[in-house]
């Protein structure tokens, strides 16, 4: 262990470099994936004619496929219909649409958890649809979401290392370039990448919480 050289100006900056690149595509996923999956959850969970079935057949589809073979495609794949995508931006797409697609589900589940007998008694009030979902079922739906939309939000930062295999500069790519080095390095690295996802994720479950608190 090389602690010393290991954390030069020149090696930490570089590695800082890649934990900002982690947080620009991490974050700028989770606002993505969260209105994705907002909408694809919503329509699904007032069973829009037609549209219903077939989002639900996307967002199952995409579920049950590995999110390194989505990251591959949108990388790879989409060069071969014209669709040209540097890794940062290939990375952000493959994670929302992944991230989105469990949000949906994450979405349309907390909405069906509030009792019909609420619903009931706001449309025989005269609400209509959409104001009874705004006003009665988004309210509820959404405090009880916090804690599973947050624990997904914290799986999709950790996920941004897959992007290693596509080069995005990220925080374990910088890091693997780090200990590429000297493998004395690799302990030290890999420690400080770990403190660095652990101040993060750590922070996010405690906005989680805040916001529990908040809502009860």
């Amino acid at each position: 262990m090389d602690f010393a050289n290991a954390f030069t100006i020149d090696n930490l900056t570089f590695i800082l470099e890649g934990f900002y690149m982690t947080l620009k595509v991490a974050f700028s996923s989770i606002i993505l994936s969260f209105v994705l999956g907002a909408i694809v959850g919503t329509i699904r969970y007032m069973k829009v004619p037609v549209l219903s079935p077939i989002l639900a057949v996307i967002v199952e589809l995409i579920r049950n496929l590995p999110l390194l073979l989505i990251i591959f495609f949108t990388r790879f794949a989409l060069p071969e219909v014209g669709i040209q995508l540097g890794p940062v931006y290939a990375s952000i797409i493959a994670l929302t649409l992944f991230e989105g697609a469990m949000i949906s589900e994450i979405v349309r589940s907390g909405l069906n958890s509030i009792e019909k007998g609420q619903i009931e008694a706001a449309r025989s009030s005269g609400l209509s649809h959409l104001r009874t979902l705004w006003h009665i079922v988004l309210p509820q739906g959404l405090r009880r979401m916090v804690p599973p939309l947050v624990s997904q939000f914290i799986s999709l930062l950790k996920d941004t290392s897959l992007a290693v295999v596509i080069s995005l500069p990220e925080l374990m790519n910088q890091s693997k370039i780090v200990i590429g080095q000297s493998i004395t390095y690799a302990i030290p690295v890999l420690l400080f990448a770990a403190l660095l996802y652990f101040m993060v994720n750590y922070a996010l479950s405690l906005i989680a919480k805040k916001l529990e608190t908040k809502m009860v």
